[in-house]
């Protein structure tokens, strides 16, 4: 890649970035202003990422696979609160692409673009299962119907899609041998500034991708059984959970 294309691309990726950052923090913001809200939010992320380690139990389980799976879980898809991170990332966006190769930019953009999305998901099923009173007590049916309910086929799949590409690019990253001793060295430096969250959440991606060799097999086994529990739920099948 010469220097105009990644330049071009770095442009991209930051312009991505702001849009997406924009969008998941008034998204963020809407939902926390109201308690009650905000508890409703946390009682359906916790329900969902009880779902995935259900869904994905084979790849938690795998000695191979099984930190990928919970930096997944943990850090990119599942109930984390990603305020600070993306915080961090506003602040010194200029910074960030003044830095960061165009790649690991890439990489924060999508993960971002996917926080958003999550975030604007979340937000029209916690209105659902407010509206059916089924909040507080989440189960399979509940959520099967508020999700049928909420609709945006197309959203959920771009939220798959999302998932497979960033995990892809967490495993381009992983490749990159001397970005293993530039996050080492800029973890404590970043501790310091006020950056914590967004290094733990490049050091630990490259550092659960690289441990696992290609990521190909854990990516192919996410999308398969999501776009088979999005099928299934579309299609109102009993029992959608079942693998």
């Amino acid at each position: 890649m010469d220097d105009s294309t990644a330049a071009i691309e770095k442009r991209q990726c930051a312009e991505a970035l702001r849009r997406h950052l924009k969008a998941a923090k008034h998204l963020r913001q809407q939902a926390n202003f109201d308690p009650a809200a905000a508890r409703a939010r946390l009682y359906l992320r916790e329900w969902q990422a009880g779902r995935l380690a259900r869904t994905h139990a084979e790849l938690l389980a795998s000695a191979r696979f099984g930190p990928a799976a919970r930096f997944f879980i943990s850090d990119l898809y599942g109930p984390k609160d990603f305020s600070s991170r993306d915080e961090e990332v506003e602040r010194i966006l200029p910074l960030l692409i003044k830095m960061l190769p165009a790649s690991a930019l890439r990489t924060v953009a999508l993960a971002v673009e996917l926080d958003a999305l999550t975030e604007e998901l979340d937000s029209a099923m916690v209105a659902e299962l407010c509206r059916a009173g089924r909040i507080e007590q989440i189960d399979e049916v509940g959520y099967a119907t508020a999700y049928r309910g909420v609709a945006c086929r197309a959203e959920r799949q771009r939220q798959i899609v999302l998932i497979r590409e960033t995990g892809e690019a967490l495993d381009r990253l992983a490749t990159k041998p001397l970005l293993s001793s530039l996050l080492k060295m800029m973890r404590r430096p970043a501790q310091l500034a006020g950056l914590g969250d967004l290094h733990q959440f490049l050091e630990g991606g490259f550092d659960a991708f690289r441990g696992m060799g290609s990521a190909s097999d854990f990516l192919a086994s996410i999308e398969a059984k999501e776009q088979k529990l999005l099928r299934r739920l579309f299609d109102g099948v009993a029992d959608p959970f079942v693998t």
